[in-house]
C-alpha cells in the first residue's frame, strides 16, 4: 500500500475520557507506556504506507509536537481545524494534502485488528467507491448497526441506542474515493456517519465484514481495557523513531 494516503480523523474532544487524559487529547492516551495513535500508525507502517495526513482539532498542538513530520519511514502531515468540523468535515479540509485515490481514513480512537491490505484489494474486487470495515458486536446498542446485502453492498444504518441485539458495526476504517469526500459540504460540522455514509447508500458504498478484534477507547470503561487488548508482543510493532 506504499501509494495509498492514510488519513488519521484524531480531532475529536474526548469529553467522555478527560477523567483519564488528563489534558491530553485522546489520540496521545498512553497504553502500554505508547501513545494510542502509535499504534496507528505502526499498524500502517507495517502494510507500507509513506504518507499520513493526521486531521487534528482540540489540543492538536500536542500531536504535532509529539510525532513531528516522520514516523519511520512515513511521512506525516497535519491538518488543523481551527473550530469542530466534525468527522467528514475534518476530512474535507484535508483533501488538498491527500495524495491518493481513495484514500484510507482511520478513527484516531479506534483499533481493529484487521488486514488492510486485504480490505484494500477486496474493496478493488468489488469495485467501491467507499468501503468501511464492519465487526460483530454482541450488543450494537451503544454504536449503532451496519446492514449489508448478501454483495457485501451497505443498505442501511440502525442508529445507536435504538435496540439491543448482535450485529455488525462500523470499525472506524474505511476506504473513500475523493469524488464521494467533494460531496462533503465545506462549512460547519458535518459527520461521516451520521450524515455522509447514509447519503452515500446506493452511490457504491460497502461493508466488509471483518473478524477483527476491535477496541474503541472513547470511554474510560474502555480505555481500562485496552491494556489487556494490546498484547507485549503488540510492541514489537512500534518503531523506535517516535519523537
Amino acid at each position: 500500500m506504499v501509494n495509498v494516503t492514510a488519513a488519521i480523523l484524531a480531532g475529536g474532544l474526548g469529553t467522555r475520557l478527560r477523567s483519564v487524559v488528563n489534558g491530553r487529547p485522546k489520540v496521545l492516551a498512553e497504553i502500554r507506556g505508547k501513545p494510542f495513535l502509535t499504534y496507528l500508525l505502526a499498524r500502517l507502517a507495517a502494510v507500507g504506507v509513506r504518507d499520513v495526513v493526521i486531521c487534528t482539532g482540540y489540543l492538536g498542538e500536542q500531536v504535532r509536537a509529539t510525532f513531528g513530520d516522520s514516523y519511520g519511514d512515513m511521512d506525516l502531515f497535519y491538518s488543523h481545524e481551527s473550530s469542530p468540523l466534525g468527522t467528514a468535515g475534518a476530512l474535507r479540509l484535508a483533501l488538498p494534502l491527500i495524495g491518493s485515490d481513495p484514500v484510507l481514513v482511520m478513527n484516531g480512537d479506534s483499533f481493529c485488528d484487521v488486514d488492510l491490505s486485504f480490505f484494500w484489494n477486496w474493496h478493488r474486487q468489488h469495485e467501491a467507491r467507499a468501503s468501511m470495515v464492519l465487526v460483530e458486536a454482541a450488543d450494537v446498542g451503544r454504536f449503532g448497526s451496519v446492514e449489508v446485502n448478501t454483495a457485501g453492498k451497505v443498505i442501511g444504518f440502525q442508529e445507536k441506542n435504538m435496540t439491543n441485539h448482535a450485529g455488525w458495526i462500523n470499525a472506524g476504517i474505511y476506504l473513500i474515493a475523493s469524488s464521494l469526500i467533494e460531496t462533503i459540504p465545506k462549512a460547519g460540522m458535518v459527520s461521516l456517519e451520521r450524515t455522509m455514509f447514509p447519503a452515500w447508500v446506493g452511490r457504491g458504498l460497502y461493508g466488509y465484514q471483518s473478524k477483527g478484534k476491535f477496541l474503541d477507547i472513547g470511554t474510560p470503561e474502555n480505555f481500562a481495557a485496552a491494556e489487556e487488548f494490546f498484547s507485549p508482543g503488540d510492541l514489537g510493532m512500534i518503531r523506535p523513531s517516535l519523537r
